[in-house]
């Protein structure tokens, strides 16, 4: 049965701005075939696939992500902050090249970059897992289908930047316990939420 799946890595990305003045970021996306901190694997045949896919969302600047976890597998257009506008491989490591939008959320995300704030770049996608011949990892399956990749403010992956690190399968699992982590990811949630309600 396909869940909700999330994978959180550290982001780190410095900000410029192209040629036509819209302000981007680039960094490590996702990571194929390493488990991450939940023990999950992503075949790099799966995630070529859906990078593959994905590639129509960012002709079309229809590839969205929002800034803070999202609750479900819709895009939420009121807390949208970036836009995916080029992917590509190197290696194992699925790299990206972000557009931060004038939203609310992107004018949010786009300070805190500017202020050094490390944050997490989540991946969001539906599938199922299968446990794997060794250890307690458990692989993502065929039926894996990506939804896009989210700014959030809890980093956890081991050892690298803006790749896929902490991730939670929807509301039937137990709660990650990440401590400081997810206290201010709680607090940036709040805060969020507060300035972009409509006055």
């Amino acid at each position: 049965m396909k869940k909700l799946l999330i994978e959180t890595t550290l982001f780190e990305g410095k900000v410029t701005q192209d040629d036509s003045g819209r302000t981007i970021t680039r960094g490590i996306l996702q990571r194929a075939n390493a488990p991450n901190q939940n023990n999950r694997v992503y075949p790099k045949q799966i995630l070529m696939r859906e990078a593959q896919k994905y590639q129509q969302l960012i002709k079309e600047r229809r590839a969205m992500g929002e800034l803070d976890h999202p609750e479900s597998s819709v895009i939420n257009l009121k807390n949208v902050s970036h836009n995916v506008r080029e992917i590509h491989w190197e290696g194992d490591d699925l790299i990206g090249t972000v557009e931060i939008l004038p939203t609310p959320s992107g004018n949010i995300l786009k300070e805190l970059l500017n202020a050094g704030i490390l944050l997490g770049i989540s991946s969001r996608g539906m599938g199922s897992v299968s446990p794997m011949h060794e250890g307690e990892n458990v692989q993502v399956g065929e039926d894996f289908e990506l939804i896009g990749w989210d700014f959030v403010s809890n980093p956890s992956t081991q050892g690298s930047f803006m790749v896929p690190v902490n991730e939670s399968v929807s509301s039937e699992t137990k709660p990650i316990e990440c401590g400081v982590y997810c206290k201010s990811q709680s607090l940036m949630h709040e805060i969020i939420t507060e300035l972009t309600q409509p006055i």
